[in-house]
């Protein structure tokens, strides 16, 4: 059934180059991951106010640090999301990321508020052991930094 509302409805991910990653920001096509796929964004649903990527971490990604130091005009939302269905605090990876100089481990699923302003990653890991999802929701209706 279509309805008034299936233009608010994405139903494919798109591939998004982020300029903070693989190709934009080393040249080549990251390793160790999906890479990033907009879930929902202003370009894909007029009148939308977030952008969210999406992408699969299945091993230590290439290159490493995955993403380099950035900032944006508007707050975000960085997620972690193990895949352990018997313990979902279990990450399965062990993550590094740097906001505004301090060095923080990530090693369980987690979230992390960026606001506006703030100069976040590199974001690096040490290991990988189990795929898990990464997931970073913007305030903004398009990735900008």
């Amino acid at each position: 059934m279509t309805g008034k509302y299936e233009k608010y409805i994405v139903r494919q991910m798109v591939r998004e180059e982020l300029p903070n990653e693989g190709v934009l920001a080393y040249g080549e096509t990251e390793g160790g991951t999906s890479g990033a796929h907009a879930l929902i964004s202003g370009w894909q649903v007029p009148g939308c106010q977030v952008h969210i990527a999406y992408s699969w971490i299945y091993q230590v990604p290439t290159p490493n640090p995955y993403v380099l130091e950035h900032t944006h005009e508007y707050d975000e939302v960085l997620l972690w999301m193990g895949s352990n269905p018997d313990d979902i605090n279990d990450l399965g990876a062990v993550a590094e990321l740097t906001i505004d100089g301090e060095v923080y481990e990530i090693s369980t699923s987690a979230s992390v508020y960026i606001p506006a302003g703030v100069p976040h990653c590199p974001l690096g890991y040490k290991s990988v052991d189990r795929p898990f999802q990464f997931i970073a929701l913007s305030l903004h209706p398009e990735y900008k930094s």
